[in-house]
């Protein structure tokens, strides 16, 4: 039986699939692992137990059944994701993928639906995150329900020719990340009427509210960090680390009508007894875990997964407090200290009081180390790139697969201590006021005695396996000739031996999708925001005008630049706008305002305009706008706003 998911749209930049593309054969042919990097490879390989298969077999324990193709194509019929694409991961690691991600990419693999215990099922492997289902005495109660809606109803719907078919009579959102509530919407033909949906407090807000600011720039680093443009194989993208591709479509969220704000509160719902514990600004802002007694069984949520996670995300976050996650991971340690069964939002679930409490501690160790390590090589005057450089995880905490960095990684998440307390400046006069790398190029291109003298020291460091020192040598001459296409092929050479070698699915995904941007130039893949539209729908109308103000053109704007307001007319919400000193602000409108013009508008054609899918010149005479004084000052106000490109340069200048 195969299952097609109908896609609608691309992601938000929180998370990004990895699409298919066209293969190259001639390169596919080259991109072969160097001696150097095949001996890296093979030094992972003795370093790691890879003889202990008990992940292997916690990921394949109560397998009920799983379909026989799970594929993902796009409303025109473009292929973006299926299950069948990872078939080359069967085996032994290839020369070219880190041996320690190879075998974190192949469990991620591990794909159907599963009993966790007698009243606790979870589907893995049909979006990048799993949806669990716990039986209460009237339905069925859905925590994280995946992405898209597409793959969401996918699941429900195999589920439901396994399971006992009952209705929906509640639904959870452990945290406000996308690939947790998004495909919510797919549930509705087996929702329940007024049934509880349970979120941590701050979660409505928190999901509507992260890609609208900086969401632009978010998504263009989110297509290199999620390897969107790359091949899936074994040159190219093998998963995450935290899963799979996502199946991106249709996005939605639902409001949540109870909302967790303390830990230790109790909620009995659909007669299954829960005890939440409330961890905001853990791994995402608004987030929580909880346990369920009768099961003795600890839902994790994102709080700790089968990986290091990140402190900092390489698509653009804020920095994540590490020692403030750690802290909850001991409480949650010490809280539900008899928990026979531990289950999460990603990866497989673990099954003994004993080995929950081992994952447990060494997973709040992990976060500990790295912030205290960091902090203890900060106060000693060391600098984020040599902390970075110095700092190794204990044997202990090495060791152990669940804490190496296949999404989060150590040097990254190091930084990320180290940029939580002291900033982008490392307390050298010289990096205060640096050059730009487009300035500085040209001139360390000179200094080393030119393009040709340049490129000789970066083959002789490629050559000998210093891929990092071709990498920086390369960069400056790229950025001083960014046509120079030996130099372009020869640091794609670079980034793909580095990525060769990455243990992070994140960072392998941003080397190669650098070295092929180089070598073939920029494909428009990027990340539409304009595809969250629903769930932008459920954000407060001020969002907007926040994101509105970050695109203002300050060098055309008029001293006396006039006044607007707008009235949300089916949300009955009135706004005053105005300009001052080159700056945007917004407050609810006063009786006594005076401005130009009054926007009257819906709320749905307001996002639509601001979102880019409408323009205010296109939607005068919509039964959904009126204008109300002076149409010119109107157009000439919103014609101050600029769309950020999307696809913009990011290996070359």
């Amino acid at each position: 039986m195969t299952y097609r998911i109908v896609l609608t749209g691309l992601c938000a930049a929180a998370l990004a699939a990895c699409s298919n593309s066209d293969p190259d054969l001639d390169h596919l042919l080259s991109s072969q692992a160097s001696t150097t990097t095949q001996q890296a490879n093979r030094a992972v390989s003795e370093q790691l137990p890879f003889q202990d298969l008990t992940d292997f077999e916690q990921a394949n324990k109560g397998l009920i059944a799983r379909p026989d193709a799970l594929e993902v194509i796009s409303e025109r019929g473009e292929l973006l994701w299926r299950m069948a694409d990872y078939a080359f991961l069967d085996g032994e690691a290839a020369d070219t993928v880190n041996p320690s991600l190879w075998r974190q990419a192949q469990l991620n693999a591990i794909h159907g639906l599963f009993e966790v215990s007698p009243g606790i099922y979870q589907l893995r492997g049909f979006d990048i995150s799993n949806m669990t289902l716990i039986e209460g005495e009237h339905g069925w109660i859905v925590v994280d329900p995946l992405t898209a809606k597409e793959s969401a109803k996918v699941a429900i719907d195999f589920a439901m020719q396994h399971l006992p078919q009952k209705p929906i009579s509640a639904i959870i959102f452990t945290h406000s990340h996308i690939d947790h509530f998004g495909g919510v919407l797919g549930l509705n033909d087996y929702l329940a009427d007024d049934i509880p949906i349970v979120a941590p407090h701050g979660f409505l807000e928190e999901a509507t509210s992260e890609n609208i600011i900086a969401g632009t720039a978010m998504s263009r680093r989110a297509t290199y960090m999620y390897g969107r443009g790359l091949e899936r194989n074994a040159s190219g993208h093998v998963g995450s680390g935290l899963g799979k591709g996502a199946a991106f479509g249709t996005f939605g969220v639902l409001e949540p009508n109870t909302l967790i704000s303390e830990t230790g509160s109790q909620h009995t719902i659909d007669g299954v007894p829960f005890v939440f514990q409330y961890t905001p600004e853990s791994e995402a802002p608004a987030e929580m875990t909880f346990y369920l007694p009768e099961h003795k069984a600890f839902c994790g949520a994102e709080l700790v997964s089968r990986t290091m996670h990140n402190l900092y995300t390489l698509r653009g976050t804020k920095v994540r407090d590490a020692r403030k996650w750690s802290a909850y991971i001991n409480e949650a340690k010490e809280l539900f200290a008899d928990a026979n069964i531990y289950f999460g939002s990603h990866h497989w679930p673990i099954w003994g009081q004993q080995q929950i409490q081992t994952f447990l501690t060494q997973q709040r160790d992990t976060y500990k180390y790295i912030h205290d390590q960091t902090v203890r090589h900060l106060n000693n005057g060391l600098v984020s790139d040599e902390i970075a450089e110095t700092i190794q995880l204990p044997e202990s905490l090495a060791n152990t697969f669940s804490s190496r960095g296949y999404y989060g990684s150590l040097k990254h998440n190091s930084r990320a201590v180290y940029q939580a307390y002291m900033g982008w400046y490392d307390g050298n006069p010289a990096h205060l006021d640096p050059l730009p790398a487009s300035q500085t190029a040209s001139r360390y291109v000179a200094l080393a005695g030119g393009a040709d003298t340049l490129l000789q020291q970066t083959q002789t460091a490629f050559d000998q396996g210093d891929y990092r020192w071709a990498a920086e040598l390369l960069n400056h001459l790229v950025f001083a000739e960014p046509d120079n296409q030996t130099a372009r092929n020869l640091l794609a050479d670079s980034y793909e031996q580095l990525g060769f070698q990455a243990e992070s699915g994140p960072w392998r995904d941003v080397y190669l999708s650098a070295a092929k941007e180089l070598r073939d130039g920029k494909a428009n893949n990027g990340i539409d925001i304009r595809q969250m539209k629903d769930v932008l729908m459920q954000s407060p109308v001020s969002n907007f005008f926040d994101s509105m103000s970050v695109r203002l053109k300050a060098e055309e704007v008029d001293d006396d630049q006039a006044a607007m307001a707008i009235h949300i007319s089916d949300k009955n919400e009135q706004y005053f706008l105005w300009i001052e000193n080159s700056v945007l602000h917004h407050r609810p409108l006063r009786a006594n305002d005076e401005f130009a013009a009054r926007l009257t508008i819906s709320h749905e054609l307001f996002v639509d305009m601001l979102l880019g899918n409408a323009g205010l010149k296109d939607t005068l005479f919509s039964d959904a706008l009126s204008v109300d004084g002076s149409l010119l000052e109107l157009v000439g106000f919103f014609s101050l706003f600029e769309q950020p490109d999307a696809n913009f340069n990011i290996v070359t200048p």
